[in-house]
């Protein structure tokens, strides 16, 4: 089975609250499922918004079946379907014709959407402020025309505006490294810094701060909803995108507490 077939067939056999979101571009579906208590603090942990990480999708199964003690936690295993397939699969995963925008070469590291925008930069968060984005589609940093132009960031923002989380985890490869800041005030910053330190005790990934990056879904849930939200970069540096099923074991025992420490954090009140 490819990733998405994968994670449709665990989808399809969860007993938990589960449902779909929203559709891609190519009309797949972008799932979510609820681990742990409804009542409590609850948290949105979504995954492979990039295509060539779509070894994250299946991190996400091991993070659901680690499960949380305390609070809750929505879980969306693969943001980007379609990126994702491109990515694992090639070309034949989309119609014939499917028009590449001059990168079918750079398939296996592809990034962005069927429609050559790269979801992580298509949020409005001084969207198009980035040093790396691109104003024509492409395989990778493609902003879009607009913030939200496209159907999986417009499911990722409603739903998120639905739970209204008190914090967001964002899984991606690879650094072994945690992003945290966006231009919050001191005060923000602090009470960030604490639960930021929580998944960096738990992973073992240090904290780190990044530059000239912008409109990212960390980004605007940290400048539009005021709340913590997090980057966690797994697998080491040296690694080669795409990352396969091969790297899933090390991933998993890094981070396989992350999201359980992290709710227990907000149940005691970190924030």
């Amino acid at each position: 089975m490819n990733v998405y077939e994968e994670i449709s067939s665990f989808y399809q056999s969860f007993a938990g609250p589960k449902r779909v979101v929203g559709k891609s571009v190519g009309g797949r579906n972008i799932y979510a499922l609820h681990i742990g208590a409804k009542s409590g603090p609850q948290v949105i942990s979504q995954y492979a918004i990039h295509g060539r990480e779509w070894v994250t999708g299946l991190l996400a199964l091991y993070h659901v079946r680690r499960g949380v003690s305390r609070g809750g936690v929505w879980v969306l295993p693969l943001t980007n379907p379609d990126g994702a397939l491109l990515s694992e699969v090639g070309s034949s995963s989309v119609p014939a014709g499917t028009d590449f925008f001059g990168a079918a070469a750079d398939l296996p590291r592809w990034k962005a959407n069927l429609a050559g925008v790269d979801l992580n930069v298509n949020f409005c968060a001084r969207w198009g402020t980035g040093t790396q984005n691109l104003r024509r589609p492409s395989f990778a940093n493609y902003i879009g025309p607009r913030p939200f132009s496209e159907p999986e960031t417009i499911a990722l923002r409603d739903f998120t505006l639905e739970v209204m989380p008190a914090a967001t985890v964002s899984w991606h490869t690879k650094g072994e490294e945690i992003y945290w800041e966006f231009h919050q005030p001191s005060a923000r910053r602090r009470r960030d810094k604490k639960l930021a330190k929580v998944l960096s005790a738990s992973t073992g990934y240090p904290l780190v701060t990044v530059t000239g990056s912008a409109g990212g879904y960390k980004d605007w849930c940290i400048e539009a909803l005021k709340i913590p939200a997090f980057t966690v970069e797994v697998g080491p540096d040296a690694l080669t995108h795409p990352l396969g099923r091969e790297a899933l074991p090390a991933l998993a025992a890094r981070t396989l507490d992350a999201l359980a420490d992290l709710t227990d954090a907000l149940c005691k009140g970190a924030l």
